[in-house]
């Protein structure tokens, strides 16, 4: 397997063609979803014990198994938070697996991880954060928040008062799904501050004088949002780290979908007060351009990662000698094993430079607001909200729920677009309504009006 001959030679060239065509290409499919039983139809067994061949298998992928998948970078993939990697950061991606850089220790990828930490100088500086703070690249958002709340909780524990004590979070009912999720990872209760709007720093105060005293004795963070992944609702930053300061409580903003945005000036006020957080979540793999998976954990006191995260054992303590001096990823987050994921970033930013990134955020930006101005002057359909960040929630007037269901597989099954419907709290009730998230600025005015003209 690991010899090289003539069919590796040839299949390598087969794959730097398949890459470089869907590289440039500008017409890719939206794709079909199919079922396992109808895929299995069409490919049969693949994992055999003599191999079925690269060729025979690449021809499988190409002919059949791509076909199925929804590309992220669609022009018209507008559901949940999709993505749009410059093809810049997807050419280095084929180099940084081919380097095979394991990115854990700087004895190890020093190259790699130096490139990493340029572009994540550039990220921290978006934040406003102290001098000293500092981050790492992880494999989401989910990872980030984990690595995050981690820290916070073994900081906390620090003090001999609550070493045995199960914390306690406090976070809106807006927040992403992945806060609720990393909570039963780490085992600690979640309060949900009852808002999928703004979260502010009034409310939570309320909340937090709401609570029992053993409920107060155990909290010890609060996760706010930089951009709610339902509605791109920027919570009140600034008034909830006045309450963090005054409640001593770590402070920590998930702006994983929300955070490019930093590096728009038109929004950039709209997230004063994240310079104050104590930890900080952003996924480049949304709207900083890069591929899957590639998110980012920022610390202003990096220090505090290492003592709760840094591993030890005998086999790794060469990694920390003095020798081997240099920054280690694996100290300031959950993984120990990862690749260099930070690289095709670094390579796109390095190639276009941050004032192009700038641009393609702004233009997100700017697509949401036609989108809602298209919304606002069709007979049919209404804002539920103004457009927040590039979110745009809206209504087909008159359509239930399985409306808007039927809708949505209508149009992905022919593979013209792909948006996805949403719940909405009005009052007591959820309402089912349909959601524009724009990332890829491809994404035109005229796919904006086919969109919403299909739901005439």
């Amino acid at each position: 397997m690991h010899k090289i001959d003539i069919d590796l030679v040839e299949m390598t060239l087969d794959v730097m063609k398949y890459a470089i065509d869907r590289i440039s290409s500008i017409n890719t499919e939206i794709g079909q979803p199919k079922t396992e039983e109808e895929l299995k139809a069409l490919v049969g067994e693949t994992i055999t014990d003599t191999g079925i061949g690269g060729e025979y298998a690449f021809n499988l992928w190409k002919t059949y198994l791509v076909k199925a998948n929804v590309p992220i970078d669609h022009p018209r993939h507008l559901a949940f938070v999709p993505a749009s990697p410059t093809r810049a950061s997807i050419m280095f991606d084929l180099v940084t697996s081919a380097s095979s850089i394991h990115g854990a220790y700087w004895m190890e990828g020093a190259g790699g991880i130096f490139c990493e930490n340029e572009a994540m100088k550039w990220i921290v500086s978006l934040t406003g954060l102290p001098k000293g703070a500092f981050g790492v690249f992880t494999s989401g958002g989910t990872a980030a928040n984990l690595s995050a709340m981690v820290t916070a909780r073994e900081d906390w524990r620090s003090n001999s008062i609550y070493k045995k004590e199960r914390g306690l979070i406090i976070t809106s009912s807006g927040a992403h799904s992945s806060i609720k999720a990393m909570a039963k990872v780490i085992d600690v209760d979640v309060i949900l501050v009852n808002t999928e709007d703004r979260l502010l720093g009034t409310e939570l105060e309320k909340t937090i004088q709401g609570l029992s005293i053993n409920q107060r004795k155990r909290l010890f963070a609060i996760v706010a949002t930089g951009g709610t992944t339902n509605a791109g609702i920027i919570d009140d930053l600034d008034g909830i780290a006045l309450v963090c300061k005054k409640e001593q409580l770590w402070f920590h903003v998930d702006a994983a979908y929300g955070g490019g945005a930093l590096a728009a000036d038109s929004v950039r006020h709209l997230f004063n007060g994240i310079e104050q957080a104590d930890s900080i979540t952003i996924d480049p793999h949304k709207w900083l351009f890069s591929p899957y998976d590639c998110g980012a954990v920022i610390y202003k006191q990096p220090e505090l990662a290492k003592k709760a995260h840094a591993q030890q054992g005998s086999y790794l303590e060469i990694f920390k000698d003095s020798g081997a001096d240099g920054f280690n990823p694996t100290d300031y987050q959950i993984q120990l094993t990862r690749r260099v994921r930070g690289l095709p970033l670094w390579f796109s930013l390095a190639t276009h430079g941050t004032n192009r990134y700038k641009q393609a955020i702004e233009r997100g930006l700017e697509l949401a607001q036609i989108a809602g101005q298209l919304i606002i002057e069709h007979p049919n359909l209404e804002l539920v909200r103004p457009p927040s960040l590039s979110c745009v929630l809206y209504r087909r007037i008159g359509w239930s729920a399985d409306d808007y269901k039927n809708w949505t597989y209508k149009n992905h099954k022919k593979g013209f677009a792909l948006v996805a419907p949403t719940k909405w709290k009005q009052g007591d009730d959820f309402e089912t309504v349909s959601r524009f998230c724009f990332i890829n600025p491809d994404t035109t005015e005229a796919d904006i009006k086919m969109i919403l003209e299909s739901m005439a």
